[in-house]
């Protein structure tokens, strides 16, 4: 009977052993650069995460064009890499093609929907949290004149800036907001001289307070902002620290759980293919508040965030989703 439970025991440990050996995990960034202070290393922070909690390393992969993503990730999904996310809708199609193809290898994209039955789509409420942080613009503004500064003129970006613009209108109904666009290709989220300039001209017209949903492109935003006495806000990773008292609050998008949640999903067994959709009520989305900036955010402000998260959860507020029609009402 020993022996039998001995054995039992021992079989049970060489399971578990071959399920964690079975994951091995594979990261496929967007155009930015892994180091873009903003989306891609929202991504890379997850990874980290799950790296230092349980010892299993990952590989992971900087594109420099549109077309080295499908070579990633099919690469990746050759070499036996499981699961593979893939951070950027611009591998929409790319994954397709490969999650068809590797049907028993699990993958991940996010900021767009793959509809396969090995794929988990992580989509994101970004105009919930966009909406909070044009609110705390709208109450620290002087002069009533805003700027948002976008990477790639795409509708996913325009969902920021509309739910941007419905948050400046609720503390500023007369509000004026300019907006820009750094570019129509992949290159604009990698262009931060470009985006300073577009600030520059935003500050010029009076904005003081700009917005910046534009990936390493947006450090240009930021630094410009800083430079001409402006608050700038920065988004996907809190960028909070990167100019301490001059960027108001960043729209910090999780992106680092839809990596580590994949990983330990796959790890523990657990993964599930589908639609996760992250807002406030997810905590996928919020406003950062720190030490960097808490100096800049009254109790008042502080209070209306959090008003306007409790009316988001209930329904009470309704934020435009540009995406449902690919319009912005004013």
């Amino acid at each position: 009977m020993k022996k039998t439970l001995l054995s039992l025991f021992a079989l049970a440990a060489m399971s578990a052993s071959a399920l964690a050996a079975e994951v091995k995990p594979a990261l496929v960034y967007g155009t930015g650069g892994k180091f873009d202070k903003s989306f891609n290393e929202a991504a890379y922070a997850g990874a980290e995460k799950f790296k230092a909690e349980t010892g299993t390393d990952y590989r992971d992969f900087e594109p420099t064009s549109d077309t080295q993503g499908e070579q990633a990730i099919r690469n990746f999904a050759s070499r036996g890499f499981n699961p593979v996310v893939a951070v950027s809708f611009a591998w929409t199609s790319a994954m397709e093609k490969v999650a068809a193809e590797f049907p028993d290898t699990k993958f991940v994209i996010v900021d767009s929907v793959v509809d396969l039955p090995n794929v988990r789509s992580v989509v994101y409420k970004e105009e919930e949290g966009s909406y909070l942080v044009g609110l705390l613009a709208g109450m620290a503004s002087k002069s009533g004149k805003f700027g948002f500064v976008g990477g790639m003129d795409i509708p996913l970006i325009r969902k920021f800036a509309c739910g941007y613009v419905q948050g400046v209108k609720a503390a500023k109904a007369d509000a004026q907001i300019f907006q820009n666009m750094v570019g129509t290709t992949g290159a604009a989220w990698n262009d931060p001289v470009r985006a300073g300039e577009l600030t520059k001209n935003q500050i010029d017209q009076g904005a003081d307070v700009i917005y910046a949903a534009a990936g390493a492109s947006g450090l240009g935003v930021l630094q410009t902002a800083a430079d001409n006495g402006k608050f700038s806000i920065g988004v996907d990773s809190n960028q909070n620290h990167l100019h301490p008292g001059k960027v108001l609050t960043s729209m910090v998008k999780r992106v680092d759980l839809a990596v580590y949640n994949a990983y330990k999903d796959t790890q523990g067994d657990k993964f599930t293919p589908g639609i996760q959709a992250l807002g406030i009520k997810e905590d996928g989305v919020s406003a950062a508040i720190d030490d960097n900036n808490k100096s800049l955010i009254t109790a008042e402000m502080q209070a209306a965030v959090e008003k306007a998260k409790a009316d988001i959860i209930a329904g009470t507020v309704k934020v435009h989703d540009y995406m449902s029609d690919n319009s912005c009402p004013n």
